[in-house]
């Protein structure tokens, strides 16, 4: 190995976010693309696409080609401004004197008078139909690809020995989605446009554009709630509206439009398909009837702005804005024999789930496949990716496709710094700062705290932040208090990667009053300070006399985002050098909190008392937060606790959901573990059949669909995202004084080369490896800052200025 070397040239910052090794995208371009020889049958099968507001999932049909089509903005409901349990927290002095006599019957019953309503559900906008009209004819050589290199779809294939294909993607750019349609065929394109929707809408034509107006539900309950008959209520004066335009301009041929409001394409050679749509919302706290946006006035320009683009046009400046975010990190993981990466992508999960196949290319597809969803999914201000992402058909979609925060909004953004996509993390930030307004009314009339903020469960486009359950829910998934001071801890987090300080200034007041929050909900019990009523989201405890219960005090899962949000907030005051009073209280409280305990079965102690769980393979494994997605527990610095977190995943076992899975690829990999890393990241993989498919080969349970979404199942797209950050754990760790490389690399991973992942500190990393030890190595600062990169057993101290790099090279 040459000596190291430190070289300060300022580059530009472009660099310090990826794209460090320019020959590495053409080696790459073959990994990048999921491809499959038939259409798509169901949901679970479907290719998405889409530019962070709008979406679309293409099923590819040769003779009916559908897509159904998404709005992030398009939920049921109107702002959340009456609470709907105003003297909730004169339960909580109760609740607390019960649990001092260790009634956990009586808590359970109490806890359900400290219950407000539910979310709203997350709306399908509708979907667009192309019926081709050709006479019957023999479709061979068909092929449907998703290239998330460009992120564009294509459907191909020769219809009696004539070719014809739909080019498909969602520009960002000029927020439409597009469809270019060709054929080779004598007649050329014949076909029949026609949209549906399952809410109230209304649907003209005329020329050879379609027009659709329509509006949401302005109330609707989720599907599990069974107190009411009719889950959504509607009044044409109330809720969300939108309007859909879909203009079709062809060469040669011509477009007719019917009463019915279809649009026919008659004997065209190619024809451009452009649809936009605008909803009324105007924000969480703006009523979306009377209160919102110009909505038709902003489709139509939006429009005419694009229709007077050519297609070149539209695709050149969409993939230019998609590849500025997705070229930043390059992944090489080795070589995928040519026989097995010449399959179709579903084909290879399924010898990848059942001959435990060798395919690093799929691993690192998948890995990049939870960034292209991303980019997709996540570019709305103050509206962050749903628990689909932003793709779902139902008005009665599984969990109200709401935001739930107990984990699965977290997880959404897990990778969004590492992985080098912090716009991204943006619409969570702005999001955080109205949950912390609602949050704060939320506090005083549910739990009694007048300082700060809080955050339930669950919540919605219109930021809801009190429990759910309208007084009948289970405690174990409808009582909990802790999501404002999980959810904050993204506010520090992404200031460690960037270093923006006017960000910090920005948003530290939300992460303050989540901290506040939690100063003020703590009691003192046997000594010491500790959260009372509390539940471990989800989960359940059997007492001695074998009650199954979920309230408590004292639960670990509290203790350990409340210290994480403290210590968070404690730094963020000491960064902008401020509140030197709130920073005392905070290490007074620290020094107080109830520690960790250690169970009989040497597993870390989920509840107060070392009781069993009622499920002891539950999919939750929120008392190990402070492991992973926090930073106080770790092997260096409390080894004990770190062998009782992985004690814990020992007994839970490998069995469980796709977002849970995700999980524990993380905490295996902080556990330095990346044998069980691997295993379970493979686990993760598992080829699940789509939910409707009643084969006798069906499969079911936690892991990936044919089309790579995530099965919780149904399908929830955080495990999609913590898989995806799990890949980076293995292979790059950080804190704010530190970058470790390679911590949990499995030996399937022994040789490959990462370029543009993120470390604290604001550093990007690129490096190569080879028989598990770094070879090349570059650390390029996007601010000034110092850190100890830990490598191949040494320790290296750097200081670098922002634009600089430090290489090492083999």
């Amino acid at each position: 190995m040459k000596n190291t070397l430190l070289r300060k040239s300022v580059q530009a910052l472009a660099l310090a976010c990826g794209c460090l090794y320019a020959g590495a995208a053409s080696a790459q371009n073959d990994n990048l693309v999921l491809h499959y020889n038939r259409p798509a049958e169901y949901f679970e099968e479907a290719l998405v696409i889409g530019n962070g507001t709008m979406g679309a999932i293409v099923y590819g049909g040769a003779q009916r080609d559908v897509l159904s089509l998404n709005d992030l903005t398009l939920w049921t409901g109107e702002p959340d401004r009456k609470v709907t349990t105003p003297d909730a927290h004169r339960s909580i002095p109760v609740i607390r004197e019960l649990l001092d006599n260790e009634d956990y019957r009586g808590a359970d019953r109490e806890q359900r008078k400290v219950q407000g309503h539910y979310s709203e559900n997350y709306q399908p906008l509708g979907q667009l139909t192309v019926t081709y009209l050709d006479e019957p004819a023999e479709i061979t050589a068909y092929r449907r690809s998703l290239d998330i290199g460009n992120a564009t779809a294509r459907t191909q294939y020769l219809r009696g020995g004539k070719a014809q294909a739909c080019d498909y993607f969602a520009s960002a750019p000029d927020s439409v989605i597009v469809l270019r349609l060709t054929s080779a065929g004598e007649k050329g394109i014949r076909a029949l446009l026609s949209f549906s929707s399952q809410l109230p809408h209304a649907t003209s034509a005329a020329g050879n554009e379609m027009a659709v107006e329509g509006y949401a539900a302005y109330h609707s309950y989720p599907s599990y709630y069974k107190g009411v008959k009719e889950k959504h209520l509607y009044d044409p004066e109330r809720g969300t509206r939108f309007r859909t335009l879909v203009r079709v301009l062809t060469q040669g041929g011509s477009v007719k439009s019917f009463p019915s409001g279809e649009l026919k394409i008659e004997g065209a050679r190619e024809a451009l398909v452009l649809v936009a749509n605008v909803t009324s919302f105007n924000g969480f706290d703006k009523d979306p009837a009377r209160e919102g946006r110009d909505y038709r006035g902003l489709v139509e320009r939006r429009m005419e702005r694009a229709a007077a683009k050519t297609y070149d046009e539209l695709r050149a400046a969409h993939v230019a804005d998609y590849k500025h975010y997705f070229d930043r990190v390059k992944l090489d993981l080795g070589q995928t024999a040519p026989e097995i990466a010449a399959l179709p992508t579903d084909e290879q999960l399924k010898l990848y789930t059942d001959k435990q196949q060798a395919n690093p290319a799929l691993e690192a597809l998948y890995f990049q496949f939870g960034r292209y969803l991303l980019i997709s999914s996540s570019r709305t201000p103050g509206v962050p990716a749903n628990l689909q992402g932003l793709w779902n058909e139902r008005i009665l979609p599984p969990w109200s496709c709401n935001y739930t925060t107990n984990i699965n909004l977290e997880e959404n953004y897990w990778a969004a710094e590492t992985a080098n996509l912090s716009e991204m993390h943006r619409p969570l930030m702005d999001f955080i700062a109205n949950l912390s307004r609602t949050g704060a009314e939320t506090a005083k009339a549910y739990y009694g705290v007048d300082k700060g903020w809080c955050l339930g469960h669950n919540s919605d486009i219109w930021a809801m932040t009190c429990p759910v359950g309208l007084n009948v829910g289970d405690p174990s998934w409808a009582c909990w208090a802790m999501g404002g001071a999980w959810l904050s801890t993204h506010i520090w987090e992404r200031y460690q990667f960037t270093r923006d300080k006017e960000f910090l200034k920005q948003y530290y007041p939300v992460l303050k009053g989540a901290a506040e929050f939690c100063l003020d909900w703590l009691v003192e019990k046997d000594g010491k300070l500790m959260t009372s009523p509390g539940t471990s989201p989800e989960n359940k405890f059997v007492t001695p006399d074998g009650y199954v219960g979920a309230t408590s005090y004292g639960c670990t899962s509290d203790l350990a985002m409340t210290r994480e949000c403290l210590m968070d907030a404690a730094k963020a005051a000491a960064t902008l050098k401020t509140d030197k009073d709130f920073q005392k209280q905070v290490e007074r409280t620290l020094t107080r909190l109830l520690p960790y305990s250690v169970g009989a079965d040497g597993n870390l102690q989920e509840w107060y008392h070392d009781w069993k769980d009622q499920d002891p393979q539950h999919r939750h494994q929120s008392h190990l937060f402070g492991l992973y997605p926090g930073h106080h527990l770790s092997v260096a610095a409390t080894p004990d606790l770190a062998k009782a977190c992985a004690r814990t995943l020992e007994i839970k076992g490998d069995n469980t959901t796709g977002w849970s899975t995700g999980w524990r690829v993380n905490l295996y990999a902080r556990l330095h573990d990346g044998k069980n890393a691997y295993h379970i990241y493979r686990r993760l993989l598992r080829l699940v059949s789509p939910d409707g498919y009643k084969g006798e080969d069906a499969r079911r349970g936690g892991g990936t669909y044919p089309n790579l979404l995530d099965a919780h199942s149904p399908f929830q797209i955080d495990g999609n995202f913590g898989g995806c950050a799990g890949v980076i754990e293995m292979l790059m760790q950080s804190t704010e004084s530190s970058i470790s490389l390679l911590p949990a690399l499995p030996e399937e991973w022994k040789d490959g080369r990462v370029e543009g992942i993120c470390a604290r500190g604001g550093f990007v990393v690129d490096m190569t490896w080879k028989d598990g030890r770094v070879t090349d190595l570059r650390i390029t600062a996007r601010a000034d800052g110092k850190t100890q990169l830990c490598f191949n057993g040494q320790k290296k101290r750097i200081s670098l200025k922002a634009g600089e790099s430090w290489e090492m090279k083999n």
